[in-house]
């Protein structure tokens, strides 16, 4: 297999966690080695469905997530599980990027393709971490809240790069801090650790998001503000949530405005 769209799409459909993150070593791997590359002559994308997960964890509505406190290793398992399927969604995110979206720079592709890499990276460390707290990966109830978004923007890579990488998993600037320092509060400095790392490297996903949100507009003549505050109003209408870390922010291509803007929407 020499075309990087099909190679995206077999990591995407591998359901057990061990498979998905071997291919997806193995796909950044040769990627770098230029034994892979995007095709012209690749399959069209197929329509989206369900990526390759395992049976468990069962998936349930967010609002019927169970909210446990940290004061128990149960209590901590659970926030480090949340946190787990977040990042094992955003493998298959970063991976339905380079597959669905054709005719896309290369510097583009390259930069999901590590995004996965890096995904599939703290995917591994919180398993372990889970596995150190008495629990693996599927033990607790998620939800499906990224991946209906990647549905909802599958028609259009604007849509797909302004709330994906800027909204939801900008969230995670947003709370990361504050779990660190409530996880710091119990003594727990090893999930710190973690979260300190995920932290640090999702500022460049969120970046990369910025960055090709931007091409989108440039290419299609539009405005980043106003197109992203549109898409904003269109998709998360409510549910747009504040307070936003503006440091972060700032650091992964939010300006000043934007997030001016941003902080009166989810104030309206």
């Amino acid at each position: 297999m020499t075309d990087l769209h099909q190679a995206a799409k077999r990591c995407l459909d591998a359901s057990e966690p061990a498979d998905k993150l071997r291919l997806t070593h193995d796909t950044w791997q040769a990627f770098l080695s230029g034994e892979l590359r995007p095709s012209e002559g690749a399959p069209p994308p197929e329509p989206i469905a369900a990526p390759g997960r395992p049976l468990r964890p069962p998936l349930v509505p967010s609002r019927q997530v169970p909210h446990r406190g940290l004061g128990t290793p149960e209590g901590r398992a659970a926030l480090v599980h949340a946190v787990a399927h977040i990042e094992f969604n955003a493998i298959n995110l970063a991976w339905d990027a380079v597959y669905r979206f054709r005719g896309e720079p290369d510097a583009y592709y390259r930069d999901w393709a590590s995004c996965a890499n890096d995904e599939a990276r703290h995917f591994a460390m919180l398993s372990t971490r889970l596995g150190e707290l008495g629990h693996a990966y599927g033990n607790f109830d998620a939800h499906n809240g990224l991946w209906e978004m990647a549905e909802k923007t599958a028609h259009h890579d604007t849509a797909r790069m302004a709330l994906v990488p800027r909204v939801l998993e900008a969230r995670g600037l947003d709370v990361t801090p504050g779990m660190i320092e409530r996880l710091r509060s119990v003594g727990d400095e090893r999930t710190v650790d973690i979260l300190e790392v995920i932290l640090r490297e999702e500022v460049a996903h969120v970046a990369a998001g910025t960055r090709w949100f931007r091409h989108c507009c440039e290419r299609d003549g539009t405005d980043p503000r106003d197109t992203f505050l549109d898409l904003l109003r269109d998709y998360m209408g409510p549910n747009l949530r504040g307070p936003f870390n503006r440091p972060a922010r700032l650091e992964a291509g939010f300006d000043e405005e934007e997030l001016d803007r941003l902080t009166q929407l989810a104030l309206t």
